[in-house]
């Protein structure tokens, strides 16, 4: 653990006060471009894929920084042990202390094969084996040699699980949608609430669908509660021995999935290094490989890998996810920021900012440094959004007008999988994508408002303070290595925050007591008896819905 408890002890930390005290007063975005013509190639970095040779850059010009907040930031993570930490991960090292586990969701991306270990034993080997399953597997399916019990081909995936066995494989097969095998239909369900697997379960067909139970340990509570209903689903039409041709176990308790009647040989298993919000890279992301094909699976890997090489090896100065987590770092903590928006100009990535909100605020809402103390200051943002431009017609009010400050990032890939109209769909994105962060930035006067001809009672209901800082990240296209780095920029920004925070970013301890009393309370609700052991409005509560569940 780094020898420090509290990141406000640090000196940088004491000199970014000092310095926010005068910038806070005196920036002024538009000026800052004003004054400096080279401060966009100053403060804007390309990242190069080495996966596909695609570049994506990372726009940070219209953030509140100059060359002495960066300078002070980058001195920040030193003095954290970021460096240390980073390293300690890449070594296999169990700095998920709480849980004496290594964090080495790296090693399932590890195209290169670079030696990896865990406790002096190689991983690689293991990683590899569950990938080459994995494509002998998926190309199976793809191809029609793996039949159903009737002799028909598999022309149905239902993905069943929960938290990151579910997000995950969700975005990502949204994401690369352009990719997929488009006679596949795909679903995943992952609520316990009745109605996600019987709307899946309405569009299928039992000859043709294949089940993947993605759970660890196949003991989570509402995922095998699902994969049990869909398996009686199953034998309504089919028989016990056909359960080995439809559903395929995500996991690595063998006397649980065999107890299911899932035959082993259709297990694919990960280590307990792997973390559910990581785990889409993995044996977890079977459904992807399915969907899109091994071979773009690969390239996802690669394109993933591609960006922990950069993470890496990178001095932090030009560190792209360092700098990343340390703008949030300052906004949260130095400038009263409690949120951050993620606007993708991509409908492709419409679920790219929930994966996002499990990835940030699983890992880092945290109040509890490594040594065991009460944070002094602000962890974890609130992370939302939604794809633009229709989220400009709904929340984007609030960034231009409303009275809180949220940090934001616009992402954009200039060349799209449906150039419609002869890209003129493309083009209105990108237009959007440009305008808003200008608009952001420069707000509107109330002197160009009157220059308008705005009514003078009008005027500050039309004024724009503007000064609102953005990110943006423009790609050449959302392919399947692109996506791969891009989800990697925000796992080591994620990392990076969680370093100078000196919280434990990799347990979730916090997710347990509500299942706890959750599996407490379920039994309460098959007995017909009145709740009396709660609190007053939680048994009122349990009592209410008894009665109203027996209408």
């Amino acid at each position: 653990m780094p020898g420090f408890s509290q990141a406000s002890d640090l000196p940088a930390w004491k000199a970014l006060q000092e310095h926010h005290k005068t910038l806070g007063k005196d920036i002024v975005l538009k000026e800052y471009f004003q004054k400096d013509p080279q401060r966009f190639e100053k403060f804007s970095y390309t990242f190069t894929n080495e996966a596909d040779k695609s570049e994506t850059l990372f726009d940070f010009s219209k953030n509140f920084i100059d060359d002495e907040t960066l300078k002070l930031l980058v001195q920040l993570a030193k003095e954290a042990n970021l460096e240390e930490l980073r390293d300690q991960m890449f070594a296999g090292e169990k700095i998920n202390f709480t849980e004496d586990r290594a964090v080495y969701h790296v090693a399932l991306r590890n195209t290169s094969n670079q030696p990896l270990q865990v406790n002096g034993k190689s991983v690689v080997e293991d990683v590899n084996s569950v990938l080459d399953h994995m494509k002998e597997f998926s190309e199976q399916v793809r191809s029609g040699e793996w039949k159903g019990y009737t002799g028909k081909p598999i022309n149905n995936i239902i993905n069943i699980g929960i938290g990151g066995s579910d997000l995950g494989p969700v975005m990502v097969t949204e994401a690369l949608k352009a990719y997929s095998k488009r006679d596949f239909s795909i679903h995943f369900v992952s609520n316990i609430d009745g109605t996600h697997i019987a709307e899946a379960l309405r569009e299928s067909d039992p000859e043709t669908t294949l089940f993947l139970i993605a759970s660890k340990t196949f003991t989570t509570a509402e995922t095998t509660t699902n994969a049990n209903t869909a398996k009686k689903w199953f034998l309504e039409k089919a028989k016990e021995a056909d359960i080995a041709k439809h559903f395929v176990a995500l996991s690595t308790n063998e006397a649980e999935v065999t107890k299911f009647g899932i035959d082993s040989k259709n297990m694919f298993g990960f280590a307990d290094w792997v973390g559910g919000r990581y785990s889409v890279w993995s044996a977890i992301g079977l459904s992807v490989a399915l969907y899109i094909g091994f071979d773009n699976f690969h390239q996802f890997l690669a394109g993933a890998h591609a960006m922990d090489k950069h993470f890496k090896e990178t001095p932090l100065e030009k560190n792209i996810p360092v700098l990343g987590g340390l703008l949030s770092v300052w906004y949260s903590d130095f400038f009263g920021a409690q949120t951050h928006l993620v606007s993708p100009f991509d409908q492709y990535l419409h679920r790219f900012p929930a994966y996002l909100q499990q990835l940030s605020m699983e890992s880092n809402g945290k109040a509890i440094t490594r040594s065991g103390d009460y944070v002094k200051y602000t962890t974890g943002p609130i992370l939302f959004g939604e794809p633009a431009t229709n989220a400009q017609h709904s929340f984007y009010q609030l960034l231009h007008q409303g009275t809180k400050l949220i940090p934001t990032d616009f992402i954009l890939a200039a060349q799209s999988h449906n150039p419609v109209e002869n890209n003129k769909h493309q083009k209105m994105l990108a237009s959007n994508f440009f305008a808003q962060a200008e608009a952001l930035m420069v707000g509107k006067t109330p002197e160009q408002v009157k220059a308008e001809g705005a009514p003078e009672n009008l005027v500050s209901h039309k004024t724009f303070l503007g000064n609102r800082p953005t990110t943006s990240i423009l790609a050449d296209k959302i392919t399947p290595a692109t996506l791969g780095a891009l989800i990697v920029y925000y796992e080591h920004l994620t990392f990076t925050e969680g370093a100078i925070w000196n919280i434990n970013s990799f347990d979730q301890w916090g997710v347990e007591l509500g299942k706890v009393l959750a599996k407490k309370i379920l039994s309460e609700l098959d007995d017909n008896s009145e709740s009396t052991t709660h609190d007053a409005s939680t048994s009122g509560l349990i009592n209410a819905f008894k009665k109203k569940s027996q209408k």
